[in-house]
């Protein structure tokens, strides 16, 4: 795998420091998150299971550890409820990744026209930023997620996960928000990370700055289960790096951004109010997830799938069956984790307990099922607010009149 930033060329293989010339290798212990099938397709053959103990810890983590206990006024309701308030917009292509600009208005991608688009915040006016170059829509890869800088006021910066015809990558490019001409107000994309292994299937893309204000970003397998275990390999992994897309202290090797490995296909990530990392995972046949990450933790693909309970593995806190979720986003508000089901077609409410690393609170809760087709993507927007994206342009659903939309949800 290669990076570069600020304008310079810089080539690094995991385990290798900047001078070494292969592009794939990330060596290093990794932390685990989660995924689940095609897209919210079934995969064919299952495999065994996911389990809990024995995951590797690395030095200091950035993420909090799981808390042990929390008050009770911490804690939200057992049962929830979930309103939808208003249409934002409508008539989007294929939209994959959703983030927030400082001001409240979002970007939208479109996985299959590689496009990032301002959707005003109150009147859910569409403005084309651009086309990013390089994209390459194939199957379930093209423009995927987006992700603004945590310093956006003083550098402007948007990022992209996205597939291009030789691989996965992220890039940085410049928004210029004073600019007139439609279309053509973003930067030529800088890339920070390269070579990541792409496929028809599995290329995650999920992609998010953490508390730490570190970028975060959710890998696939790319159906090649071997890669999930590979420690040398970005792929099947949750990779933690720099703006620069640089490694750095706290990953479980200092030259590496792995920071988790296991994984079939990481769709969603997220933070609590403990700073603790979520993610979600498409499974195959059998088990979807949702895993509490920590560092250097094996999530257990391809050896188990769901709750196992073996040695060496880090079990799911919840699982379903994959027809009821197909999991893609998370987000967490209220005191739950809110997760949009592809295939199950329904938002999930998973209220989080004092014990968060063993079990939630009570038992997951779905809301809107079938009500909007398939959901992709949930974003936090505040309080009780909730901005969830639909996918039935994504060609695996059946698009009605104004698909697909952005919904704003109130929920508790």
């Amino acid at each position: 795998m290669t990076r570069h930033g600020s304008g310079r060329v810089a080539r690094r293989q995991a385990g290798v420091r900047r001078g070494a010339v292969a592009v794939l290798a990330v060596g290093a212990l990794v932390l685990a998150a989660g995924c689940s099938s095609q897209e919210g397709m079934e995969s064919t053959a299952g495999q065994g299971a996911r389990s809990p103990a024995g995951s590797s810890t690395a030095t200091s983590s950035p993420a909090a550890s799981p808390s042990a206990s929390r008050p009770a006024a911490d804690l939200p309701p057992a049962k929830g409820s979930v309103k939808v308030v208003s249409t934002l917009t409508e008539g989007l292509d294929s939209p994959w990744g959703l983030t927030a600009l400082p001001d409240g208005d979002l970007l939208v991608s479109s996985r299959d026209k590689g496009t990032i688009t301002r959707v005003d915040a109150k009147s859910g006016k569409k403005t084309l930023l651009g086309t990013v170059p390089g994209v390459a829509p194939a199957g379930e890869g093209g423009l995927l997620g987006i992700a603004v800088s945590p310093t956006f006021g003083t550098d402007h910066l948007v990022y992209a996960y996205f597939t291009t015809a030789s691989d996965n990558r992220i890039a940085r490019m410049l928004y210029n928000e004073k600019g007139t001409n439609p279309g053509q107000l973003l930067g030529a994309p800088d890339t920070i990370l390269r070579g990541i292994p792409k496929g028809s299937i599995h290329n995650g893309g999920r992609i998010a700055f953490g508390p730490d204000h570190m970028l975060y970003a959710g890998t696939g397998e790319t159906g090649d289960r071997g890669l999930a275990q590979d420690k040398k390999s970005p792929a099947g992994k949750i990779l933690r790096m720099t703006p620069d897309g640089e490694p750095l202290h706290g990953n479980p090797q200092a030259d590496s951004v792995v920071y988790s490995y296991g994984h079939r296909n990481v769709q969603g990530l997220a933070w609590d109010n403990h700073k603790q990392l979520w993610a979600s995972e498409f499974g195959q046949d059998t088990w979807d997830e949702l895993n509490l990450i920590v560092p250097g933790g094996n999530y257990g693909w391809p050896d188990v799938e769901g709750k196992a309970g073996k040695a060496g593995f880090r079990d799911p806190v919840a699982q379903w069956k994959t027809s009821e979720a197909s999991p893609s986003g998370i987000a967490f508000a209220e005191g739950s984790l809110w997760m949009a089901g592809l295939r199950g077609e329904r938002l999930w409410r998973i209220p989080l307990s004092g014990t968060a690393d063993k079990e939630p609170l009570a038992a997951p809760q779905s809301f809107l099922k079938g009500k909007y087709g398939r959901l992709r993507t949930v974003l936090a927007a505040g309080g009780n607010k909730l901005y969830l994206v639909t996918s039935e342009t994504d060609t695996r659903g059946t698009p009605k009149p104004g698909d697909d939309k952005i919904l704003v949800l109130e929920v508790r």
